[in-house]
């Protein structure tokens, strides 16, 4: 918005003072609708406001109610270990509580070859190759694929292995000499468990020899007697269910893993909703009664109100748990709720499953499918209400800025045009006062000569 111009008139008769305050009183009120439009417009910026905090409180809601989502699925499972040396237990979507043991018969080996000692004696891999070759050809378990190194060092070689896709081995250097005399050898190791068959070929001779056979994982699972076989120390257990084995099991011994459901999670999620409940409700308060906040008098607020009670009042179901009332949630006589963390834990002991069927899914039903429901009505990307709002409000105060500089344009254009009126008007004035002053002048010149006589 551009400000009103403060130009002093500079006038020449005795009544420029006279004529700058005409000035100044007209552009005063001509200004006086911009004043309120600016005092409008400032409302609407407290009203952004309001609609951003509490935009801000309803997303914390909406991030408890994911959490609390997240709390019955696998948030609330929990694998315990009774060695954890033997395993690390991991789990992921489809785990289910259950029990397993886990007889560690043997963590395996990796293939390591390494070049022969006849090749090239390498000082300096960075310059220097164990073949004067360009091209190699790398064979995995029969399987072969060529390389072209961006050149002709051991440095290059190296990492062409490295950088082709699916070879399923990892290439080093290692140095079998000393440190003022090294020697330099390629190292092949196989990424998978088991003997695998690891050479590279530069054409005519066969690079690298054998230096360690590798053998397969095995273990027992659930007292099977047969033992199963892996490439990888990484197993799947179950759906959902896996086990990176550590260390070999004594013989006969198993290492037992439960994966069981705890409570406490859900406890503590429907606690952090409860919370970020109460924060969107006080919000809302301070929009309400004599005092209230730049959205007082809303409907925005009723609206919100509404929605907000419908979350802590919904039930679901007819099973055993069909309200949050059931759960400890409950309301005090201020709007808000209340946990009751032993109320819950009652709950979870005596029908866990109806617990979890009540809560259900924000997807598929139950109090989490229609929470979820009811804060996408409030902060929706189109429709929400929060969201209509604040479009609303932005729309309003473009549209008062839009008439303010409009506005503004007509009082520069009025304080413009009346300086030029009123200039002109004052020059005539001070023509007019220098004439009376010269007439004036001979006047009384002729009137001194009259008396002389």
């Amino acid at each position: 918005m551009s400000t009103t111009s403060n130009t002093i008139f500079s006038g020449t008769s005795r009544f420029s003072n006279d004529f700058q305050q005409v000035i100044n009183r007209s552009v005063a009120i001509a200004s006086l609708p911009i004043s309120q439009l600016t005092n409008y417009k400032n409302a609407l910026t407290d009203q952004a406001g309001a609609v951003a905090s509490l935009n801000t409180k309803f997303s914390s809601l909406q991030t408890a109610l994911q959490n609390l989502g997240s709390s019955t699925g696998l948030g609330s499972l929990t694998a315990a270990v009774s060695d954890a040396g033997i395993a690390r237990v991991t789990l992921g979507v489809g785990a289910s509580p259950a029990s397993y043991s886990l007889e560690v018969v043997g963590l395996g080996g990796f293939t390591n070859t390494s070049s022969v000692a006849s090749l090239t004696r390498v000082s300096d891999p960075a310059v220097q190759n164990v073949s004067a070759a360009t091209s190699f050809t790398v064979l995995v378990n029969g399987v072969s694929t060529s390389l072209s190194p961006a050149s002709n060092t051991l440095n290059s070689l190296v990492t062409a292995i490295n950088s082709a896709p699916g070879l399923n081995v990892q290439a080093s250097l290692v140095n079998l000499g000393s440190t003022s005399a090294p020697d330099y050898r390629l190292s092949v190791q196989s990424t998978k468990l088991g003997p695998n068959t690891v050479q590279i070929n530069d054409g005519s001779t066969d690079l690298l020899s054998t230096t360690t056979a590798g053998s397969l994982a095995s273990y027992k699972v659930n007292g099977l007697a047969t033992p199963i076989q892996s490439d990888t120390r990484t197993i799947t257990l179950a759906p959902g269910v896996t086990a990176e084995l550590l260390t070999q099991s004594a013989a006969g011994v198993p290492t037992t893993i439960n994966v069981t459901r705890q409570t406490f999670s859900i406890g503590n999620a429907l606690s952090a909703l409860v919370n970020s409940y109460n924060s969107a409700a006080d919000e809302l308060s301070k929009n309400r009664g004599k005092g209230g906040g730049a959205l007082t008098g809303s409907s925005v607020i009723t609206e919100l109100g509404n929605k907000l009670r419908l979350l802590g009042t919904s039930s679901s179901g007819n099973g055993a748990v069909q309200s949050l009332t059931q759960l400890g949630v409950t309301f005090d006589g201020k709007g808000h709720l209340v946990y009751d963390a032993l109320a819950f834990n009652a709950a979870a002991s005596g029908n866990f499953n109806a617990v979890l069927s009540f809560l259900g899914s924000s997807t598929t039903g139950g109090f989490l499918k229609t929470a979820s429901d009811v804060l996408t009505s409030i902060q929706g990307p189109t429709t929400g209400t929060l969201t209509r709002a604040g479009t609303s409000i932005q729309d309003q105060t473009t549209a008062q800025q839009a008439r303010i500089d409009a506005g503004q344009a007509r009082v520069d254009q009025l304080r413009i045009d009346l300086t030029a009126r009123l200039g002109r008007a004052d020059a005539q004035v001070a023509a007019l006062e220098q004439s009376y002053t010269v007439l004036s002048g001979l006047f009384l010149a002729q009137q001194q000569s009259q008396n002389n006589k």
